[in-house]
Formats: C-alpha cells, sequence, structure tokens
C-alpha cells in the first residue's frame, strides 16, 4: 500500500518539471523575439557604430654585454607620462591639455624648431597670422600655400616673445602631435616621484594622459663607450620616412645612432598590443585590453669594458701631463688622442677610445668616434704598406740598399731624413725610419731616375695611383667595414704632377686617415696580409628567463677576410722584421721603451707636419704584439702636438693594460656564458 503512494507522486512531478521546462523557454523565446524584432535595428546601428582598433606599445630593448658577459647596457625601470589623443581631438584641444600638464611636470624645449614655434603662434593668434595674407592672394592660393604663405610672414621677433610657460606647453604638445589617435604617446620619460603624484592627484581633469610602467637605458660603466652604444629617441623628424619604411610607428622609441641603430632590429622587443573598441567619432568604448610584449634580443659585444676603461685612463693621464706639465706652453693646442685595439686574426674590436680636452672648462670627456669619423695625416707610420708597394712593383727588393744622404734637386732643394744613415736596406730603413729610402721608391715608381735628373718611361701621376691603389688594399683611405651605420674613409687630396707631392705621399704627408684604418692597416700586416673585417658584435642572444643568466645563443659573428694582399710572404716578412726592429733594434725609433717588453711588441711611429710656422705634428703609432703570434694590434693617434713622446707613452700604456689584464684573467677561473652575472 506505501509503495503505491510513491509511484502515483512521480507523474506529478514530471508534469511539473516539464510545466517549468515549458515556461522557461516561452520567456526565452519572447525575449529573443523582442530583441530581433522590436529592438533589432537599434542594436545593428549600435554594432555598426563600433570598431576594434588594436594600437601598440614599446617593449624594453634587449641588453648589451661587453666580451667577457659583464652588463655594459641595461634597462632601468621608469615611469613614463604618456597621452592618447582620440580621433576628434583638435589642436585647440590638445593644446589646453599641454597646458594643464606643464603645471605638474618639467619638460625641456630645447628640440623645439623654428617651424614649431611658427605654428604655435598661428594657433595661439589666428587672426594676426591671417591678416597677415590680403584677400586677393588668399583667392589664388591652395590651403597648402596659403599655410606656407603665412608661415613665411611671422617674423622672428613675433615667436621670440613666447613666455617660459608657453616653450613648455609648446614642448608637451609637440610630443602629442606625433602620436597616432588611440596610441599611448610619450610625453616624458623618466618622470620624477613627485611629477608622478602630482599628475596621479589631477588624471580626472586631463584627459587622454596617463602614467605607464617604462624602462630606460642605463649604462653600468658610465660614460666609458656610452657614445658607440649610441642613443635611444623617439624617431626624429627628419628621419622618419626612413624609419616608418622599415615597418616602426611615428610614436617608436628607436636606436638613432651608432650599436643602437645599426642593431635596432636585433635590439628592438615583441611590442605590447593594446585593443580599443571604439564609437563611430573614435572614441573609446569601455576600458582597452592589453597583450604584454616580449624584450629585444641581446648582444654580446666583442669590447673588453674593463680594458676600454683602462685605455681611456691611459690617454686621459697621457694627455694631461703634455697639456698640463712641462711642456704646456708648446702643446698649448693639444687637445685629443685616439685608440684602438683589435684582434688582427679576426677583426674584433677590443678597445675603441678617444678623450677631447675643453680648455675652457679643464675637463675631459670621451670621444671614441673620433676613431671613425676624424681623418689626419699619419706620416711614417705608413711606411710598411710603401716599403710592400716597392717590392711588389719591383721597383726594390729586400736587399735594395739606397744611401740615406740629403736629395738635392734642381732648384736647389733639399730633402733629407731625419738624420743621415748611410748605405740602408728596407728593414734598416723601417727601423730607422728614413724618409729617403721611401723617396726614392717614389722616385721609381714615377719614372724619375734620381741618378740621372731625368724621367724615364712613366709619369707621377702614375705613381700616386700605384701608392693609392696598393695602400687601399690594407684598408687606407676605403672603408673598413665595421659594423656601425657609417664611418669616414678618411681625404684623397687628389693628384698631382709634381714629383715632391708624391714623394710626400710615400711618407703619409699628402692623404688623410682615420684610427680605424690605421689599426686594420695594422692588423693586415700582422696577419700576414689577410685585411679582416672589424666587428663590434660577437653574439646574439635570446632573453635569458632568469636575471643573472644569459639566454639561448642565436647566432655568432664569424672572422671575415675582406681581402689578401696581392704580395708575396716574403716580402711581408721584410716589413714584419723591420716593424720588430722600430721596437726592439739598437736603432729602432721606439726601442727606447718597447725593447725591454716581454710581450714582444713590432709597429712603426710617424710623425707628420702640419704646420711648418708653428712646429705642429700629427704624432702616430701603430703596432701588434706579440710579434711571433699576434693576438692585439692598435693604432694611436695624437693630432696637433708639438715634439713630444705622447704617441710612444699611450701605446706602452695601453699594451701593458693588454698583457696585464690577461694575466689576471689566467690566474682566476674562466667566466663562461652559462656562468655569467650580471654587473
Amino acid at each position: 500500500m506505501k509503495s503505491k503512494k510513491k509511484k502515483n507522486h512521480v507523474p506529478l512531478r514530471l508534469n511539473a518539471l516539464f510545466l517549468s521546462v515549458f515556461f522557461l523557454f516561452s520567456i526565452l523565446i519572447l525575449r529573443l523575439g523582442y530583441v530581433q524584432i522590436v529592438k533589432g535595428e537599434e542594436y545593428k546601428r549600435t554594432a555598426y557604430m563600433t570598431e576594434n582598433v588594436t594600437t601598440k606599445l614599446d617593449s624594453p630593448r634587449g641588453k648589451m654585454y661587453d666580451s667577457k658577459f659583464r652588463v655594459a647596457v641595461d634597462n632601468e625601470p621608469v615611469f613614463s607620462i604618456t597621452y592618447t589623443r582620440t580621433r576628434g581631438s583638435s589642436a585647440e584641444d590638445r593644446l589646453e591639455s599641454a597646458r594643464k600638464l606643464a603645471l605638474y611636470i618639467e619638460k625641456e624645449a630645447g628640440e623645439i624648431t623654428e617651424r614649431d614655434r611658427k605654428d604655435f603662434y598661428i594657433l595661439l593668434h589666428p587672426k594676426k597670422a591671417a591678416a597677415k595674407i590680403t584677400d586677393s592672394e588668399k583667392k589664388k592660393l591652395s590651403d597648402e600655400e596659403y599655410y606656407q604663405l603665412m608661415l613665411s610672414r611671422i617674423t622672428e621677433e613675433e615667436i621670440s616673445l613666447f613666455s617660459d610657460q608657453d616653450l613648455e606647453a609648446l614642448a608637451i604638445k609637440r610630443e602629442m602631435d606625433r602620436g597616432y589617435a588611440l596610441t599611448p604617446q610619450r610625453i616624458k620619460v623618466g618622470a620624477t616621484l613627485e611629477e608622478v603624484a602630482k599628475v596621479s592627484e589631477h588624471l580626472p581633469e586631463l584627459e587622454g594622459v596617463d602614467i605607464k610602467s617604462d624602462a630606460q637605458r642605463s649604462y653600468p660603466f658610465g660614460d666609458s663607450f656610452r657614445d658607440i652604444f649610441g642613443q635611444v629617441k623617439q624617431i626624429p623628424k627628419t628621419r622618419m620616412d626612413y624609419y616608418t619604411s622599415r615597418g616602426n610607428e611615428r610614436n617608436d622609441l628607436v636606436g638613432t645612432s651608432f650599436l643602437e641603430e645599426q642593431y635596432e632590429s636585433l635590439l628592438r622587443g615583441q611590442k605590447t598590443k593594446i585593443k580599443y573598441v571604439t564609437d563611430k567619432s573614435g572614441n573609446p568604448v569601455g576600458e582597452p585590453t592589453e597583450k604584454d610584449g616580449s624584450r629585444g634580443n641581446d648582444l654580446v659585444l666583442t669590447v673588453d669594458m674593463q680594458l676600454q676603461k683602462q685605455v681611456e685612463k691611459v690617454i686621459e693621464n697621457e694627455l694631461k701631463e703634455s697639456i698640463t706639465g712641462k711642456d704646456a706652453y708648446d702643446n698649448r693646442q693639444l687637445k685629443s688622442a685616439y685608440v684602438v685595439m683589435m684582434n688582427p686574426k679576426t677583426g674584433e674590436v677590443l678597445s675603441l677610445a678617444g678623450k677631447e680636452y675643453d680648455r675652457k672648462t679643464k675637463k675631459f670627456k670621451n670621444a671614441p668616434f673620433g676613431n671613425i669619423y676624424n681623418s689626419y695625416a699619419m706620416g711614417s707610420t705608413v711606411k710598411g704598406a710603401t716599403v710592400l708597394t716597392g717590392l711588389q712593383q719591383g721597383v726594390i727588393d729586400s736587399s735594395t740598399i739606397f744611401n740615406d744622404a740629403p736629395l738635392t734637386f734642381g732648384d736647389g732643394r733639399q730633402m733629407k731624413s731625419h738624420e743621415y744613415m748611410g748605405p740602408i736596406g728596407p728593414v734598416t730603413a723601417l727601423e730607422r725610419s728614413s724618409n729617403v729610402y721611401m723617396w726614392h721608391i717614389a722616385m721609381k715608381l714615377s719614372g724619375y731616375e734620381y741618378s740621372q735628373k731625368r724621367f724615364t718611361d712613366h709619369n707621377v701621376e702614375q705613381a700616386f695611383q700605384i701608392l693609392r691603389n696598393s695602400y687601399s688594399q690594407f684598408g687606407l683611405g676605403i672603408q673598413t667595414g665595421i659594423d656601425l651605420p657609417s664611418e669616414a674613409t678618411g681625404y684623397h687630396t687628389g693628384m698631382s704632377s709634381e714629383l715632391a707631392q708624391a714623394m710626400f705621399f710615400s711618407i703619409g704627408q699628402f692623404d688623410t686617415y682615420t684610427p680605424l684604418q690605421m689599426a686594420q692597416y695594422v692588423s693586415t700586416i700582422a696577419n700576414d696580409g689577410y685585411r679582416m673585417k672589424p666587428h663590434l658584435l660577437k653574439e646574439v642572444r635570446q632573453p635569458a628567463d632568469h636575471p643573472g643568466q644569459l639566454g639561448k645563443l642565436l647566432y655568432r659573428n664569424e672572422p671575415e677576410v675582406m681581402n689578401r694582399l696581392e704580395m708575396k710572404q716574403e716580402y711581408l716578412d721584410v716589413v714584419q722584421q723591420g716593424f720588430r726592429q722600430v721596437m726592439a733594434g739598437s736603432n729602432g725609433t721606439a726601442a727606447w721603451i718597447f725593447k725591454n717588453k716581454d710581450y714582444q711588441p713590432a709597429g712603426k711611429t710617424g710623425t707628420a707636419e702640419i704646420d711648418k710656422k708653428t712646429g705642429l705634428y700629427n704624432k702616430t703609432l701603430v703596432g701588434y704584439a706579440p710579434y711571433n703570434n699576434p693576438e692585439v694590434a692598435f693604432a694611436v693617434v695624437v693630432p696637433e702636438i708639438r715634439e713630444d713622446f705622447t704617441n710612444n707613452e699611450i701605446g706602452e700604456g695601453i699594451l701593458d693594460a693588454y698583457f696585464d689584464l690577461k694575466k689576471e684573467s689566467i690566474s682566476k677561473k674562466p667566466l663562461k656564458a652559462e656562468d655569467a652575472v650580471e654587473e
């Protein structure tokens, strides 16, 4: 009886369930009908009025490490003040926002151009600006022509009357104008905590302004090598087309010089993507969504930053002694010196250093770019190339003797070496730096027989061409190929029909060369005639997963041979022997300072007279060590100095530093990539 009662309840419950489901489905159908029939057109119009817009923001750039895996360029977390403008934003709206923001942050007006000021004047004084154009003129002009004429009639006096507050607002507005609609544009990178606090407090009244976490380049080694690392800036107006053609956007931070520019595609990270939903007017609807980007790849460089700092110290100390010491008056025009050190077998640049002295502030500053862009007459350091040219052209051989005595020509002129040397061969000519020996080579290349005082079949211009073509095999007068955006190639003085000019060419007092070219030249001699491409990039690595580590190796820069000298090894042996005698022979011009060095250097000194009246010279030195198995080559250039040995003393200091650091590293456990720690 009890079980029967339970069975009777089942159909009742099922009926209730079916009724509930029917009721819910009815409500759903009614709602769907309402949406589709009653509200369908309205929702359809709303959907058509919205749009998905995706913008991008830079991610942190890759780091740079030195050859020993020490962090040389890092990213420091900072705050940036940004501005995101809507599509309907007007110039007047941005000016108002800029004026408000100027109350809370400081913005330098250094990059404001004359055109910026004139545009600003028109914005502030539209009626005054329009009054500069007559009605008859306006009728004949297009809108663009009208605006350009208006700009041309705004005077310098009118744009010089802006107050400091106006200029600060202009600097801020200028940044606001640069960005795309709905793309955050950096107004100030590295805002102070006080500025961040003030802006945060007033964000509701600063439409489009925001505060974002950002990264700014930092340099653990201070100013050392910083110029060669390069700069990261917003794209300059003058180079906008160049960068946008490479896929950059107008508001990007990009490398604008040296290594940052050269390896922009590697250092640039994957951008953070910001997605907006906008209405028909282009205004955002709701909050944007962000997808984080990733940091750029890391570079490992060939430069040893510890050696770099030591070289900079040597240069500064030696310059300071020459500028402020007992020879201060004689060296009153001396202000700079440059050094390049590289591995002659691989082309790896180990150090690229320069110092310039400001006589007004009495301070030194780093100027490594002088090695790449400044060119000088290098004097006798090029005599190795002259001897090799003479050997290759067959005008001398390894046993050819010339009498180093004053040369007399038909007009009574005398040309001579710094001392009388008597009969000498090519090795001694290099050891003692004979000018006369080189002049005999130049005369023979010109077809001039000194003993007969007459020309034969050839001419002077041909000698120029032979010498210049030969020098270019060493990298003199042409691009070295270094991995930087640009480099100077020195200055070709041209040709001359005067025999004396060809003779001056043969001793390095005609064309000019850069210190980097001189380093490549001596490296080619040290490396048995193989000219290696100098490079600063050693490796490319993925960003590391954990701090204090290096990421996966993506690329290793292999040594590249640019050319092999068209000369026999026996000819190179002659010059290498002569270079060794310069630093170790009894009459070597640099033996007094290098003779007893256990690292066995070889090289060539140079003095180029640049002003006979004032007695100014360029003092130079090139070399390599050890003589039998070169691992480091170098060039030293000290422009505009009087008789002094600063070039040799700098050469001694940098070689001592290199081999002292080598001894220290041997005594320590070698640092491997997987053990690298950020410093």
